[in-house]
């Protein structure tokens, strides 16, 4: 199964960053990953992504459990024109209660039950016969000696009596079963029957083959008495004739198993077919796999709060997390890999994740790997830079050859664009939720060289921000405007507590007040609110 590489919500570049180089490092250890993105990429990793030629990764909605997570029966299906002691011998060998009836691009027609075979017993036409002449031949075990594959329909006669008995009583729609009547197969051919079926194996003298042929009147040789031959002659009938073709419960793969979970309890089927978009068939499902369903695979970067990751994550299987963040609430049933390291950026710790694995990094991970840390540490001007962060960044240079200084001011000149994006961009352009002192808080922060777009704007920005705070029911919301160049933000904000922003910041409490030397929110900002918090009883 392969396993799903991703970063927060609101990507970043760090986040992007991370993903890729992660699941690039994971298969080069003989994983299968993919790395993915929660959301839309801002323009700085979009503008970092082409410059290295690097493939944008795969965009999820969630990681719930669906359909197709799930180890469903994979079985193998059979065309409407099979014969139904064909497909019963199936379903028999390999003890099955169910089977899919498909065409030949394997596309869901209806479904056979081993009650819908034993109700055609009971309560089928014995006396009438659609099928193809080869079926009867596999089904029965037999052998043409006159006539070639066709399609046979009409009633059946077991014929017992004198043949001038029968006299006048035979037709073209007629299908006979007899023994070795001679004179009976004889008034049979002239008559033009539908089919005659000798049984017992005899053999014909070339004359009755003969007249056979010019007649154009298929016989076939089955094995079997007449007997014998009468009670299975029906069960050469197409599946088509009693498979269930409408009001089928069936699920599309991508369905998640909270959807469908209900159905399945309340309905009394044994199995439920599985299709995908083009209604191919998938293979069946049945309350037994939902009761221990398979869950996807994921590996975390760049976070470890629920709040902050996929929907659906308490539904899969984490297998990895790396980060650089405080420990959050996630936790697992089993041990997992979880590195976690006080630098700058997750990439910084991917690199030396690289180096302990002594996989070598390729020029485009290098380049992503390069681009996060300087992204994330603000080239260095965050206070959550270390000498880690440093050291990676030259390192990796050694592969690029790049000017450093050029490239990390293309990229925020890349990034800090606001120009065509509206207020609610702007705002989650990176947003995250914390639950800090029993207090739920939104942060976003937005860094920019052009200040000006947004308090030309700023009354908008502080109703969007109002409304969301009553609609999330925040105890604060907070954006941070941050000038990369005049090293702090300015603070747009709304509170239940009217002096908490002059209490965290030592600053006065005014729409679009600056904050100096505030760049981080991991480090500084939570940090700030979190011990302000603490002091209000």
């Amino acid at each position: 199964m392969t396993t799903f590489v991703f970063g927060h919500k609101n990507p970043d570049t760090d986040s992007v960053s991370s993903a890729i180089a992660l699941s690039y490092l994971k298969n080069q250890l003989g994983f299968n990953t993919i790395p993915c993105v929660l959301g839309s990429i801002n323009k700085e990793t979009e503008y970092i992504l082409k410059y290295f030629d690097q493939s944008m990764p795969k965009l999820i909605k969630n990681v719930k459990t669906q359909v197709k997570d799930l180890n469903f029966d994979v079985i193998k299906g059979v065309t409407p024109n099979s014969s139904i002691l064909k497909a019963y011998k199936l379903m028999e060998n390999n003890n099955q209660r169910t089977l899919p009836i498909v065409d030949k691009n394997n596309k869901l027609l209806g479904i056979l039950t081993m009650k819908d075979i034993a109700m055609g017993l009971i309560q089928g036409d014995f006396y009438h016969l659609h099928t193809s002449l080869s079926n009867i031949v596999d089904a029965l075990g037999g052998k043409i000696f006159v006539g070639d594959d066709r399609i046979i329909e009409g009633n059946i006669s077991v014929i017992a009596f004198y043949y001038k008995t029968i006299q006048g009583s035979l037709d073209q729609n007629k299908i006979i079963i007899v023994g070795d009547r001679y004179d009976v197969i004889e008034h049979a051919i002239e008559s033009k029957v539908k089919l005659i079926i000798v049984t017992g194996a005899t053999e014909l003298p070339d004359f009755y083959l003969k007249l056979a042929k010019n007649n154009d009147v298929p016989i076939i040789s089955v094995p079997m008495d007449t007997y014998t031959t009468s009670h299975l002659i029906n069960q050469c009938n197409y599946v088509s004739s009693i498979m269930k073709k409408k009001n089928i419960v069936k699920f599309n793969k991508n369905e998640y198993l909270e959807d469908i979970r209900e159905e399945i309890i309340n309905t009394n089927h044994i199995n439920y077919p599985v299709i995908d978009d083009e209604n191919i068939f998938l293979g069946f499902i049945n309350r037994k796999h939902i009761l221990k369903p398979s869950r996807k695979k994921v590996m975390l970067v760049d976070h470890n709060e629920y709040s902050q990751s996929a929907d659906g994550l308490l539904e899969a299987e984490i297998l990895e997390i790396v980060d650089h963040h405080k420990l959050g609430d996630i936790c697992t049933n089993s041990p997992i890999n979880f590195r976690n390291m006080p630098v700058g950026s997750t990439c910084t710790i991917i690199y030396e994740m690289f180096k302990e694995q002594n996989v070598d990094i390729p020029y485009k991970i290098a380049g992503i790997l390069l681009s996060g840390i300087i992204s994330d540490t603000l080239f260095f001007k965050s206070p959550t830079t270390t000498d880690l962060d440093k050291q990676a960044v030259e390192k990796l240079n050694s592969i690029l050859n790049i000017n450093i200084e050029n490239f990390a001011m293309q990229i925020f000149k890349a990034g800090t664009s606001l120009e065509g994006q509206s207020i609610e961009e702007i705002f989650y352009k990176d947003f995250k939720e914390f639950l800090i002192e029993g207090h739920k808080v939104g942060i976003g922060q937005v860094f920019t060289l052009d200040i000006e777009d947004v308090f030309n704007r700023k009354k908008q920005f502080i109703k969007y921000i109002n409304m969301i705070h009553t609609s999330k029911d925040y105890f604060l919301t907070l954006l941070l405007i941050t000038d990369i160049i005049k090293e702090g933000s300015y603070l747009l904000f709304k509170c239940n507590y009217n002096n908490f922003i002059s209490s965290a910041f030592q600053i006065n409490a005014e729409q679009g007040v600056f904050a100096p030397n505030i760049l981080s929110r991991k480090k500084q900002v939570v940090p700030k609110i979190s011990e302000s918090l603490s002091t209000i009883k």
